[in-house]
């Protein structure tokens, strides 16, 4: 299975790369004339104000000639005065000649002359258009067909700040930002040990985005590892902007509502993943990396549930799997019960659910699916509204709107309750994108109730459980540990056991607190 959707994405990746195969290949090497070399590079980034040309001669009597290039905005600017300016200024005793001995004159500018702590030679135009264009600082030199790149990445960034979508109360406040050096090296806070490994991609035909993909040496699965190096080395597109953009082309099923993918923005939790034997990646440019595989469970567990002891992380837990099958089921079971299964009710709660009902000219179906797109819209406008205004017009629209409807006799006080607990327990799914997937599932559970009854309900759940039980997350079912069933798993699934008790190499009693910390 993991194979032919190999196939399918290498199929599709193909063809949005129509645009890039047309594009002319990269030049040839370097020359050994400065100033061709330099009028090349003009060339090619002509009309491109960022890029700076600067003359340098050093050395005895001044005679050996050099070009510095680099791209304003995107080096350390202190960095480049400091290790290549004032290294090549201020040493008037360099007496060789990259003429007489090229080879003797490059070690001597890479090991006695420059501070830089990275500095590497290339051969080919291609690789110093490159280096230029990903924040290097590029040596040319007259007479000498090989350059130097020495790296001086830096420029303005994101300062590291308190994760916005997976906030705790109790837990560290540390969030990714859009660096990527600076992503890997909070996860290296976390685990410090030499399995950690990392591997970079470039992809992009003009991005040119950096992929780092993390993993312990030892613990991930190697036929995972190889599945993901294989699936990003076809990805052949002409831009990389976001996580976003590499979890849609190498998932596994792309029709399907449910994402196969887990993404975080907590260094916490990544490191976490890392030491569960999962593979993480790392894009340049965003503060999301994805974790590959997942299963369907690990979208309703939260970082915090980590971080408080085992009776509140068990009450907690317990009530976020509650809200989320009254999220899902609802609107469709009230549907149904009041269609069809009145007997199911207290006498009493019935004639008040009746009585709330007289007057409103709509059927329940018509009249959920009324107010439920009607707080589908409120919610979307809340998002796309500034942070300012957006909570405030989504609370008061609700409040207005649903009062308002309940005077004109349009829905009824029943139905006005039955959404807004959906919504309140919508909000309890810690992932927003499986929280999108229950609410678009609700409308046609919702349609099932209002046909068929409970009957159509369990349908749609049969069909529901089959679709996830077929679903692979890069060749690990994605319904796991309930099927295929696993007991030793069970222990963090609807629940979260001590953590004592969830430690396998660990041969502890429940009794031996005394040692709980030295494991």
């Amino acid at each position: 299975m993991t194979l032919f959707y190999r196939k399918r994405n290498k199929r599709k990746l193909h063809q949005t790369s129509l645009v890039s195969s047309t594009l002319p290949s990269e030049p040839n090497n370097l020359g050994t004339s400065l100033s061709d070399n330099i009028t090349h590079l003009k060339n090619k980034f002509k009309n491109c104000s960022e890029v700076v040309f600067r003359d340098i001669t050093f050395g005895t009597e001044q005679q050996n000639q050099a070009q510095m290039i680099w791209m304003d905005g995107l080096v350390e600017r202190e960095q480049l005065e400091n290790e290549i300016l004032n290294s090549l200024i201020q040493r008037s005793d360099i007496k060789l000649h990259p003429e007489s001995d090229p080879k003797s004159f490059l070690e001597d500018m890479k090991t006695r002359v420059l501070k830089a702590t990275q500095v590497k030679e290339l051969l080919t135009m291609s690789d110093v258009v490159e280096g230029i264009l990903t924040g290097d600082t590029i040596l040319v030199f007259d007479q000498t067909p090989i350059a130097l790149s020495i790296s001086t990445k830096g420029g303005p960034v994101r300062a590291i700040s308190e994760p916005q979508t997976e906030a705790v109360v109790r837990g560290p406040r540390q969030g990714f930002t859009e660096s990527l050096r600076t992503n890997t090296t909070l996860v290296r806070r976390i685990i410090k040990t030499t399995d950690l490994k990392t591997e970079i991609f470039t992809i992009g035909k003009f991005t040119k985005t950096a992929v780092v993909v993390a993993y312990i040496d030892g613990i991930a699965s190697l036929d995972v590892l190889e599945e993901v190096r294989e699936r990003l080395s076809q990805i052949e597109v002409d831009t990389i902007l976001d996580s976003a953009y590499i979890e849609e082309l190498i998932e596994d099923h792309s029709y399907t509502l449910f994402p196969q993918i887990a993404h975080t923005e907590r260094p916490d939790k990544a490191a976490a993943e890392l030491a569960e034997g999962k593979v993480i990646l790392f894009v340049d440019g965003s503060p999301f990396v994805l974790i590959v595989p997942t299963t369907f469970f690990r979208f309703f567990q939260s970082s915090e549930d980590y971080y408080e002891r085992f009776p509140m992380a068990f009450a907690v837990r317990s009530i976020r799997f509650l809200f989320i099958v009254i999220a899902l089921l609802l609107p469709s079971v009230y549907i149904a019960v009041i269609t069809y299964h009145h007997e199911m009710l207290p006498a009493q709660l019935l004639i008040s659910i009746a009585g709330s009902h007289e007057g409103v000219p709509f059927p329940t179906l018509l009249e959920a699916l009324l107010m439920e797109i009607t707080f589908e819209a409120l919610r979307e406008a809340g998002i796309r509204l500034p942070k300012q205004v957006g909570q405030a017009v989504s609370i008061v629209g609700a409040l207005v709107i649903g009062e308002a409807a309940v005077q004109a006799g349009i829905v009824s006080t029943a139905m006005v309750i039955v959404v807004a607990l959906t919504a309140i327990a919508s909000f309890t799914i810690p992932a927003f994108n499986v929280g999108i997937s229950i609410r678009i599932l609700r409308f046609p559970l919702m349609i099932l109730g209002a046909v068929l009854g409970l009957y159509g309900i369990m349908l749609g759940l049969l069909a529901l459980l089959v679709h996830l039980c077929s679903l692979r997350s890069f060749g690990v079912p994605y319904f796991a540990p309930l099927a295929p069933f696993r007991w030793r798993s069970m222990k963090d699934l609807f629940v979260r056991a001590p953590i004592w008790s969830m430690n396998r190499a660990s041969l502890r009693k429940p009794d031996e607190g005394s040692q709980r910390g030295a494991n």
